[in-house]
């Protein structure tokens, strides 16, 4: 006696149509991010913020890994740091033998410094900086490599106006991240009172 379901599954299998796709997503495309000739020689999570002298007031640019990337070949070091989930580069500066890392007054794991040329938005500009850490070790931390940087580069011989790479997020490979503001205020930025009393004085000049 012959199996009834047997006979149905036989002709649905004939049945079922295939199709092959037309385009076979098997390759990943591979985004160049002009950090490819660099190596990592200091990462520590951070949050950055920017004086905006316009309104007097420090805004944050983000919270992610700040990291201090040497070139292989001629070994002069850049600050790059980039935003958490979208991977947007926040810093990205040549470290000059002029630039000064000044005390928070209010905060013993934070410092402000002048860039006078990052690229973070594509051209070049001046801008004055301020980075908080966890901890006071990892401030003191980053102090000691940023430093150690800036002997590196004097040696090789930089220039104020130096103008780091432009440097591009990678493509995202899981899930589209969620957008973030690029600046947004913040009540517990950075407390620098010789900073904003210096940027008024800019102002009134000008």
């Amino acid at each position: 006696m012959s199996n009834p379901l047997g006979d149905v599954n036989q002709t649905h299998d004939e049945a079922d149509p295939h199709f092959e796709p037309i385009v076979r997503l098997t390759e990943q495309v591979e985004t160049k991010t002009n950090e490819e000739d660099e190596e990592v020689i200091f990462k520590m999570r951070a949050k950055l913020f920017r004086f905006d002298a316009s309104g007097a007031e420090w805004k944050e640019r983000g919270t992610g890994d700040v990291r201090l990337l040497a070139r292989k070949d001629t070994k002069k070091v850049r600050l790059v740091m980039r935003r958490d989930k979208t991977l947007k580069v926040c810093a990205n500066h040549i470290i000059t033998s002029d630039m000064a890392l000044q005390a928070n007054v209010s905060s013993d794991r934070s410092w402000v410094w002048k860039v006078a040329a990052d690229v973070s938005d594509g051209e070049p500009t001046s801008e004055t900086l301020a980075i908080r850490f966890a901890s006071p070790e990892n401030a003191n931390a980053f102090k000691t490599a940023f430093e150690s940087a800036q002997e590196t580069n004097k040696n090789i011989g930089d220039s104020a106006a130096a103008a780091a790479p432009k440097t591009e997020a990678p493509a995202a490979t899981e899930q589209k991240p969620e957008e973030t503001k690029e600046e947004t205020k913040v009540e517990d930025a950075p407390k620098t009172e010789e900073v904003v009393e210096e940027k008024k004085e800019e102002a009134k000049e000008a």
